[in-house]
């Protein structure tokens, strides 16, 4: 020990104690003792002498090492506790313990005190370390949910104190653009520029907020009609720039049912609809985009294929990346692809991207199924799947 040890001795007997002065003093151990023999001076010690270990005895004239155990730890005090004693019972000693005492040691064998000593306080020194860890934990969580608070703040004001000012600054710029009409055009290229910098700013402000969402939204399974979803984003992306330009062709096999979280689904196929359409190569006689689904017990394949302006192959395997842009066509912050990943990641899918040049792109996606539909209910979260999946 790199200290003298403080040890409140409960003995009523003089010569036991200098027994078990002797033995520590032997194993080499430096210590300060004081010994007390009734209810009130040990009270009195256990506030006073700042004790680094208790040994009790059992049998004392005015009360036991129980009374003294429980006084002990309902003022607080977490100090090795040890009794020292005369023949006890196993079935005694075993109470005594799961009561929280440290060890039992028997007066006809005090050889074992020292390292008893010793293994109590380094389980006590493992115990705070472990109280201390555990409170760092909680404060570390806390300040997770003071953030994960201040995000949702966040994502509010994106939606609402940012965007729905810049759709209102976007309204007076078509206004003034048609009050210009009626005299002259001399600040329509003007007018153009800011209202394709406000389009720019509030398509990175989407994807801020996608990223935020998918991020921070719980995983939530339930069952998903493919076709409605894919219906749904192509009749929303419909009046896109050169939307009505490419043809369309779904081909959706949905004979087995599909669970997973119809969010991130969605998200997913928004994507990679509203890039075939940015993307298109207006240039071609006939741009198309072609949308295959087929699912199966354990799984859905996906997949989008398009003739539009294609992805170089020193960009291609960057198209994942974070703010990263193929082209300057993009009006996002880089964000939209690497949410895309995120996403499927999330629902433990996997995703592949082919693409040239002028010839076109494909992206290749496999989700699996996430629930057993003959056990789990409509609406069940992911924890709720896993659970019956692994009980």
């Amino acid at each position: 020990m790199n200290k003298d040890l403080r040890i409140l001795v409960l003995e009523d007997m003089e010569d036991d104690l200098e027994i078990i002065e002797y033995m520590l003093e032997k194993a080499g151990m430096q210590f300060k003792t004081k010994r007390v023999d009734t209810k009130e001076e040990f009270i009195t010690a256990l506030h006073q002498f700042n004790a680094d270990v208790i040994l009790s005895d059992h049998f004392l004239p005015t009360f036991n090492s129980l009374e003294a155990l429980s006084i002990t730890r309902q003022a607080g005090f977490q100090t090795p506790f040890i009794l020292v004693t005369g023949a006890i019972s196993e079935e005694f000693a075993v109470n005594t313990l799961k009561q929280g005492a440290d060890d039992y040691i028997l007066k006809s064998n005090l050889t074992r005190l020292p390292s008893a000593i010793v293994n109590a306080l380094k389980q006590r020194e493992a115990e705070a370390e472990k109280a201390k860890a555990n409170e760092a934990l909680r404060t570390q969580y806390e300040e997770l949910v003071k953030i994960n608070k201040e995000l949702d703040s966040f994502v509010y004001s994106v939606s609402h104190n940012l965007r729905s000012p810049l759709m209102s600054v976007l309204g007076l710029v078509n206004l003034a653009k048609s009050e210009d009409q009626n005299r002259d055009n001399f600040f329509n290229q003007y007018f153009k520029m800011m209202e394709t910098s406000i389009h720019k700013l509030d398509e990175t402000l989407k994807e801020i907020l996608d990223y935020s969402r998918n991020a921070r939204k719980e995983v939530n399974i339930e069952r998903v009609d493919i076709r409605k979803i894919v219906d749904d984003n192509l009749e929303r992306m419909q009046y896109m720039p050169g939307a009505q330009d490419i043809r369309k062709e779904v081909i959706i096999d949905d004979q087995f049912p599909f669970y997973t979280d119809r969010y991130r689904f969605s998200f997913v196929v928004n994507n990679l609809i509203s890039n075939a359409i940015k993307y298109h190569d207006p240039d071609k006689a006939e741009p198309f985009l072609q949308i295959t689904v087929l699912t199966k017990a354990d799984k859905a394949i996906l997949e989008f294929k398009d003739n539009g302006i294609g992805i170089s192959d020193k960009h291609l395997s960057r198209v994942f990346d974070m703010f990263f842009r193929a082209t300057q066509k993009n009006d996002g912050a880089g964000l939209g692809l690497y949410i895309v990943k995120e996403a499927i990641d999330k629902l433990n899918g996997q995703i592949q991207v082919v693409s040239k040049v002028g010839q076109g792109t494909t992206f290749s996606i496999e989700i699996p199924c996430s629930a057993l539909p003959t056990v789990m209910g409509e609406n069940t979260t992911i924890n709720q799947v896993e659970g019956h999946l692994h009980p």
